[in-house]
């Protein structure tokens, strides 16, 4: 099964498998992004973390491989009466360009890490001087907790991977820790998770 078979899939059902609240981490630091500036969400999926940021008055892209996530992110974002853009993409694929971006949002995007290595430097490239990543992703901790996530520790995160693909970033915030997660059906319970908002410099 392809990756875009398996989203599809999962996002095919009704219900927000994941919720239509945003992340909470991601709703704690929206303070810290560049004001309605151009953001884009990595494996945005229904589209509950760009909705919540156009609803803050950013200009939002996301970008995933399956059709039935962006078909639920629009949906979403029309019930919120907001717009973002979406598209359909791998992101080995995708054209990121180079400095368009006041911030990338990357939140449960686990990456395999061939692709980490094709993807970030990409990513890096994108922002803008000033831009801020802001990352919240398993750690391979959380295969113990069972609470979400992928299986394979290679798709979770360390700030020691993150120190290495971003090195130059200056770091805002960093934390590796233990929260409770409420993401609708496959995010739900005490999971351990990889923090991370970083600045490119100007």
């Amino acid at each position: 099964m392809s990756q875009q078979e398996f989203w599809d899939e999962r996002y095919g059902q009704s219900e927000y498998i994941y919720g239509t609240e945003p992340n909470s981490f991601l709703t704690a630091s929206e303070f810290q992004l560049p004001p309605s500036g151009r953001v884009l969400c990595l494996c945005e999926g229904e589209g509950r973390n760009a909705v919540f940021l156009a609803r803050q008055g950013h200009l939002v892209t996301g970008v995933d491989v399956s059709r039935e996530g962006k078909k639920k992110a629009e949906r979403l974002a029309n019930e919120q009466g907001v717009s973002i853009e979406y598209h359909l993409s791998d992101l080995c694929a995708f054209d990121f360009g180079v400095a368009q971006w006041d911030a990338i949002i990357s939140i449960s995007a686990h990456l395999p890490s061939p692709v980490q290595a094709d993807v970030y430097p990409r990513v890096f490239a994108a922002l803008k001087p000033g831009g801020i990543l802001l990352l919240e992703s398993y750690h391979p901790r959380q295969i113990e907790y069972g609470t979400g996530g992928p299986k394979d520790v290679d798709m979770l995160m360390t700030l020691e991977t993150l120190h290495r693909h971003f090195p130059t970033l200056e770091v805002q915030h960093e934390a590796e820790l233990e929260r409770e997660v409420t993401e609708g059906t496959f995010h739900t319970g005490n999971a351990f998770v990889t923090q991370f908002i970083g600045r490119k410099p100007t």
